[in-house]
């Protein structure tokens, strides 16, 4: 794992016709947060169908798997696990049936408190038949519907610690969004012709022509049914905890999240970057998709040309096959080619949006200088990360993070580039232009202050119980 992924992305639509469609098209929209397994359940018949597989999104899902799902409400989920296990079992949305009822659940993000609250469960009868810490909020919401639906939905959340965004679905058609109190994980709400969405991201809305509405607020669970929609409000923590990895990486620029455009944000990134580490270069590029809008942003701020050096070839699928160890590399150049004569004999500037492991960086700078690249500077437009994610990202331990173990210097001689600078933490917050953003983002892969206390054993175990 050279790049950080995501756990997953959510959607879901209330009462429409073409329900399961327009589901398949938002996931579509979403496949960026999770390339795993793909699941849609609608509600049909006072019960829910559900189809799930392992891969992408038009891999899982065909004509007849659709006309299957024929329903009014949906909820669907593209996954990528994290220390869960990349089975069938996992895949979701997860279907339980209780007292004559179904429920659906599909989640983003990651339960830090779930090995506390698994162990509770077990010790008083609950049998788990997956390994995702989603599964635990179903337990608890069907132990808690002697207190109503919507006493249920309170009382479960009140016991969840950690990142989520929560669609549920039930078998009479409601759907309901609810996000944590720090509000780690996007989820806005949409409407298409008076019927509602929740989505993980806006660019989904996009794509099924619906209205953009709001974002769901840290601590809020909507409902939607017969009878319309629903705010109930939970305890919100004091400060937001936004995940500012989504501006950096794991949002489509497309889209908007926190009230703003990722796009611009990105690009705004890029011109801070170049206020504070300029080099002298003949061109600043990105490797695809990698850092493209920042190295725009550092193109315009610095004067000095953009150029796409680097051709990304984009037929590489997931189930490339891996050549003999004597062309080890090849799974790294096959994804992208330089451009030749425009790099050899230049000094140039690499924008990369975050460093993780180094060893594919490692391999693509040491290409270039066999090609002949004078000089090569390195860009990275957010601060170094040094500390663990326990909110839904794939790096759960230090010893995946390059930079924990190294200093800035130690790092640039590693990756054998001439100069190497991250764009500082205050940086990267005041150019999202989020007004007072220390206080609304999550930075602690940054800097190693964790805004929601999580489960030493989690850490320790690695245990497979991540959504």
């Amino acid at each position: 794992m050279e790049k950080p992924r995501e756990a997953c992305g959510v959607f879901g639509i209330y009462g429409h016709p073409e329900g399961a469609t327009l589901t398949y098209f938002g996931l579509y929209a979403l496949q960026h947060r999770g390339q795993e397994s793909a699941g849609i359940a609608v509600a049909r018949d006072n019960g829910i169908v559900d189809h799930r597989g392992m891969g992408l999104v038009p891999d899982v899902f065909d004509v007849n798997h659709l006309e299957h799902l024929e329903g009014g409400s949906a909820i669907g989920h593209v996954r990528y696990s994290t220390t869960g296990s990349s089975v069938l079992a996992n895949a979701q949305p997860f279907v339980v049936h209780h007292r004559k009822r179904s429920y659906a659940i599909a989640h983003n993000g990651n339960l830090v408190n779930a090995h506390t609250l698994k162990k509770e469960l077990e010790e008083t009868g609950s049998i788990f038949q997956t390994t995702m810490d989603t599964e635990i909020f179903l337990h608890y919401f069907v132990k808690s519907l002697k207190s109503g639906f919507e006493g249920a939905l309170v009382e479960t959340v009140s016991r969840l610690k950690g990142a989520y965004s929560f669609v549920l679905l039930t078998s009479d058609g409601e759907v309901v969004g609810i996000k944590d109190p720090n509000g780690f994980r996007p989820l806005c709400l949409g409407r298409l012709n008076g019927h509602y969405i929740l989505a993980s991201e806006t660019c989904a809305l996009d794509l099924v022509h619906a209205e953009f509405v709001r974002e769901l607020d840290p601590g809020e669970i909507v409902i939607i049914s017969e009878n319309g929609i629903k705010s109930i409000k939970t305890q919100a923590a004091a400060n937001r905890s936004f995940c500012i990895f989504e501006f950096i990486y794991f949002a489509r620029p497309d889209s908007t999240i926190y009230g703003q455009n990722v796009y611009q944000a990105r690009k705004a990134h890029g011109r801070r970057l170049a206020q504070e580490a300029p080099a002298e270069a003949d061109l600043v590029m990105p490797f695809p998709d990698s850092g493209t809008y920042a190295a725009l942003g550092y193109s315009e701020a610095s004067k000095i040309p953009f150029e796409m050096a680097m051709i990304r070839n984009h037929y590489v699928g997931r189930t490339f096959i891996q050549p003999t160890q004597s062309m080890r590399d090849f799974g790294v150049r096959v994804k992208l080619n330089p451009v030749k004569n425009l790099l050899r004999g230049k000094d140039i500037i690499i924008i990369e949006d975050s460093i993780i492991r180094g060893t594919t960086v490692k391999t693509r700078v040491k290409s270039l200088r066999e090609l002949g690249v004078k000089k090569i500077h390195m860009r990275v437009s957010g601060p170094p990360h040094r500390f663990p994610c326990h909110y839904g990202i794939d790096f759960s331990t230090r010893g995946e993070l390059i930079a924990a173990g190294k200093s800035v210097e130690e790092l640039r001689d590693f990756l054998g580039l001439d100069t190497l600078s991250y764009l500082s933490l205050a940086g990267l917050l005041e150019s999202t232009g989020i007004t007072d953003p220390a206080s609304n983002f999550c930075k602690a892969c940054f800097d190693g202050c964790y805004p929601v206390e999580f489960d030493e054993q989690l850490s320790k175990d690695c245990l497979e119980i991540r959504g």
